[in-house]
């Protein structure tokens, strides 16, 4: 089972890249976002919000589980568990049309919330176990979706 959990915590994998991991997984969530929505949804329009809340409440809470069982032999916060870059990523982006201008956006945005952690998004390191791990990028999808959506609110026709 534990195997199971470093699996999903490595974003499938991606957490084993030895640079970058956090970055790569990010990019990735943004692609396989885009290429979903432009199969499913009118381009520029966004998506469905209930269905995106669904995805990204199953993968930050499968995540603050997988990444307490992965601590045990991972370490505390490992460079390997990406899962919550992947929360954030899609956190950043919800409920904003997932054009590639609003999903570079919301990839630089997020990954500079992220990286800086500013304020109260590096204290929610301190939670324990997996929560510290997954909310403070939680905290900076949230930031930059609320920027991001201030921004779309204004600039939208």
């Amino acid at each position: 089972m534990k195997h199971i959990h470093k699996f999903f915590a490595s974003g499938l994998g991606l957490g084993y890249i030895p640079v970058g991991a956090g970055t790569v997984a990010s990019v990735v969530t943004i692609v396989v976002v885009y290429l979903l929505e432009t199969a499913a949804v009118a381009p520029g329009q966004p998506p469905s919000a209930g269905l995106w809340l669904l995805i990204i409440g199953l993968v930050t809470f499968g995540g603050v589980w997988s990444a307490s069982v992965v601590e045990a032999d991972w370490g505390e916060d490992s460079n390997r568990v990406v899962i919550d870059e992947v929360a954030g990523m899609l956190i950043a982006i919800w409920a904003l049309p997932h054009t590639p201008v609003w999903l570079l956006a919301g990839l630089v945005l997020f990954r500079f919330l992220d990286i800086r952690k500013p304020g109260p998004i590096r204290r929610l390191e301190q939670l324990p176990g997996g929560w510290g791990v997954m909310f403070d990028d939680v905290g900076a999808g949230v930031v930059a979706n609320g920027v991001l959506q201030g921004v779309w609110f204004f600039t939208k026709g």
